[in-house]
């Protein structure tokens, strides 16, 4: 009798009374021992309501409804669908919406749908999957955000691919302790395209040395990483790199000139396709035949062969000790001693190689000098 009374009254009242009203009514249905009639005769209101013109009373009922699992289920898919704003309050909440809904809701494409699905209680990796290939930077922020989502390697990867040039979606992927080093290293190369960008629209540097510079800045942060990695991380990461195209002579030689070894090794070892362990023993011998033809089979440019060569045996005389971690920088000693060497070969043989050596040369002395600057810095607050 009452739903007939209110059925009435709704024809006539006001938007702000009538969504009063319509919130009692919900919990009235969920929470008051109706019988059966007039339980009846709620959900068939409450469904009427559903076409009101007023969102601020279907806000209302989504409100009431959201977080329940005796809500009527029709009730719920329809709000689901409803404008955004309100439909948000049921995907963010109902229990009642199954995977492949949330899923569908996912790929309409309404931002306001994908960050309340993305902010759950609990986000499953098929959820997570469907944000990450088709959601929008706002969505992935509150995904990465939730502490209920399951996020695996290949999720947070697809985030970085989608949406790397973001520097929001950039901060929380790197404020995650638990970032896998290939994805850590993905958002690395992110940045720094995203740097290339913004330098070459401002006219600042040329296309060339843009490039350039970019592309050893990106990889000097890759020996970085790398210098933090586990072995199994450095498989991960070296794959990657390699399937991204960042593999280069330049990285590798890099790596060798930072003393990261392991690096090397790995990355010789998945371009050659050995066995890293035979790689690592070819690298270590005292004769350098075997290493030369591991380097060949690794497709590297002959050219670099000599800095390659001149770099082993720097690292044979102090004894293959692998860099800190925290210290992954150009070795001075050993990026002056290659360019020794190979400036004394015909110019016209390594040519480029030599431009590269001396650019990092200089790095190396900058870096040095930094670390000398810091040094005495300390000192001087240790004396005060």
């Amino acid at each position: 009798m009452f739903v007939r009374h209110f059925l009435q009254w709704i024809e006539s009242a006001p938007a702000g009374e009538r969504a009063e009203a319509t919130s009692a009514l919900a919990r009235a249905f969920l929470y008051s021992p109706l019988d059966p009639a007039d339980r009846a005769a709620a959900e068939a209101a409450m469904t009427v309501l559903l076409d009101d013109p007023s969102p601020l009373v279907r806000e209302a009922l989504a409100i009431a409804l959201a977080a329940s699992r005796q809500a009527p289920p029709a009730i719920i898919h329809a709000l689901a669908h409803d404008q955004g704003d309100i439909a948000a309050i049921v995907l963010a909440q109902s229990p009642l919406l199954s995977e492949p809904e949330l899923v569908d809701v996912i790929g309409g494409g309404d931002w306001r749908a994908q960050c309340a699905v993305a902010c759950r209680f609990a986000v499953p990796a098929t959820l997570s999957g469907a944000i990450a290939e088709v959601g929008g930077a706002d969505a992935c922020v509150a995904l990465l955000q939730n502490p209920g989502a399951v996020l695996t390697p290949g999720v947070l990867m697809r985030i970085v691919e989608r949406h790397g040039a973001d520097a929001d979606v950039r901060n929380e992927l790197l404020a995650r302790e638990d970032l896998p080093i290939g994805v850590r290293q993905a958002v690395v190369a992110a940045l720094s395209a995203s740097l290339s960008s913004f330098v070459s629209g401002s006219g600042w540097l040329g296309a060339d040395r843009n490039q350039r510079v970019t592309t050893e800045a990106r990889e000097k942060a890759t020996v970085i990483i790398a210098g933090r990695a586990g072995p199994d991380e450095m498989r991960g990461l070296v794959r990657h790199l390699r399937r991204t195209g960042q593999l280069t002579a330049a990285l590798v030689l890099r790596a060798l000139l930072s003393g990261n070894v392991v690096l090397f090794e790995e990355a010789l070892a998945e371009l050659s396709g050995l066995p890293v362990g035979r790689v690592s023993g070819l690298v270590h011998s005292s004769r350098l035949g075997g290493f030369e033809a591991v380097y060949r089979r690794a497709g590297l440019p002959p050219a670099a062969l000599p800095a390659f060569r001149a770099a082993l045996e720097a690292l044979a005389e102090q004894g293959f000790v692998d860099s800190l971690a925290g210290d992954a920088r150009l070795s001075r000693r050993m990026t002056e001693r290659v360019l020794t060497s190979i400036g004394a070969l015909p110019q016209e043989e390594v040519g480029p190689l030599l431009l590269m050596l001396r650019r990092f040369a200089a790095e190396a002395a900058r870096d040095e000098a930094r670390a000398v600057a810091e040094d005495l810095a300390r000192d001087v607050l240790l004396a005060a």
